[in-house]
C-alpha cells in the first residue's frame, strides 16, 4: 500500500485515540494469506515507525555512512529495546543495511567496520551510491523496472537474497 499526504493528516488522530496496535491487528487477520509482508516506514521515530516494530517479527534499519546516521542508529536501537520490552518481545533486528556505501572511501569503510567490530548485525552486500535511486524514487518505480542491469539493482537484489536464507532457517507463519 502506498504512502502519501493523507498520512500525515490521520496521524494525530490515530495517536490522539492511541491506535497503535491497529496495524498489528489487521496483520494478524492476514495471517496465512502471503508469504511475507515488508512494511516501509518514515526515516523517523513516529506513531507509523513505532506501530511498524509493534506489528512487525523483524526489522531492517538503514544506514548511511555518516555520524549523523551512526547517532540515529544508536537512538533507533534503543527505541527497538524499549518497543521489545513493552509491547513485542518476539522483535529481532534483522540487519542494518549500508546505503550509500562509497568503497573507495575511507570514512564509509571505516563507520562500517566499527559498527561490524561492536557486534551489529551488519548486512553484506553494501548498497552503493547511485543518483539512479533518486530517479526511481521520482518517478516511483522500483529500480528492477526502472534499470534491470543497474549495478545498484545488482547489489538490492543479492541483499534480497541475501535475507532469504534467514527466512528459512526461521520458519514463520507471516513475515512483517
Amino acid at each position: 500500500m502506498p504512502g502519501g499526504p493523507a498520512l500525515d493528516e490521520l496521524h494525530s488522530k490515530l495517536e490522539s485515540r492511541y491506535k497503535i496496535y491497529k496495524l498489528r491487528d489487521a496483520l494478524l487477520e492476514l495471517e496465512g494469506s502471503y508469504d511475507e509482508v515488508w512494511i516501509d516506514t518514515p526515516p523517523a521515530l513516529n506513531f507509523y515507525t513505532r506501530s511498524a516494530l509493534i506489528a512487525a517479527e523483524g526489522c531492517l534499519i538503514p544506514f548511511d555512512c555518516d555520524d549523523f546516521s551512526r547517532r540515529a542508529l544508536y537512538g533507533l536501537m534503543e527505541a527497538v529495546q524499549e518497543i521489545r520490552a513493552d509491547h513485542n518481545p518476539g522483535l529481532v533486528v534483522e540487519g542494518i543495511v549500508v546505503n550509500q556505501f562509497q568503497p573507495r572511501a575511507n570514512l564509509p569503510q571505516r563507520t562500517v567496520q566499527e559498527l561490524i567490530d561492536e557486534g551489529l548485525p551488519v548486512l553484506q552486500p553494501y548498497l552503493s551510491a547511485s543518483v539512479k535511486i533518486k530517479e526511481s524514487h521520482e518517478l516511483a518505480r522500483p529500480m528492477i523496472h526502472l534499470d534491470p542491469r543497474h549495478k545498484l539493482t545488482a547489489e538490492l537484489l543479492a541483499l534480497y537474497a541475501a535475507l532469504q536464507p534467514a527466512a528459512a532457517v526461521k520458519p514463520r507463519s507471516a513475515r512483517r
